[in-house]
């Protein structure tokens, strides 16, 4: 059985690779990395063997070109304007959950989009980010606790 023509690809796994970018990165630098994502899959996609695990596959891409962005972030000015509210999956993202994860440390806050959102296993989330499965299982559970505590603490107060 041959590859799946890349349109379809894009069709298929553009929403998870945009909630992984969006998670990441937050709403202002999600788009060009899902954009630089499906650029750079699409000049390595005729090398990818046939029964590759696509979706893992471009999510450490994505994963790779958030870091980049995280890079030239780190080296320009912060906006000050805040970009509004996208829509995933046709339903209004929740900004103050998406403000408690942004305070997660990195590993935590990569772990959770690429376990929860992107829905791969800990082995595969443990190859994007480095270290063994056991190590992202506890990332994301580090993170997912602190989301809620958090979470509830602002939910709380509203």
């Amino acid at each position: 059985m041959g590859k799946v023509p890349f349109e379809q690809v894009v069709a298929t796994h553009g929403p998870t690779v945009w909630r992984v970018c969006r998670a990441v990165l937050g709403a202002g630098d999600a788009d060009d990395a899902w954009s630089d994502t499906f650029l750079a899959a699409l000049t390595a996609y005729p090398q990818l063997p046939a029964n590759a695990n696509v979706e893992a596959w471009l999510v450490t891409i994505a994963h790779r070109k958030a870091i980049d962005v995280v890079r030239v972030a780190a080296r320009r000015a912060v906006p000050v304007a805040q970009p509004p509210e996208h829509l995933v999956d046709g339903v209004a993202t929740n900004s103050e959950l998406l403000e408690a994860l942004a305070t997660l440390p990195d590993k935590q806050k990569q772990s959770i989009a690429y376990h929860y959102l992107a829905d791969l296993p800990y082995a595969e989330v443990a190859a994007i980010l480095g270290g063994s499965a056991d190590a992202a299982r506890r990332a994301a559970a580090d993170g997912i606790a602190t989301l809620r505590r958090t979470y509830r603490a602002t939910k709380d107060e509203s």
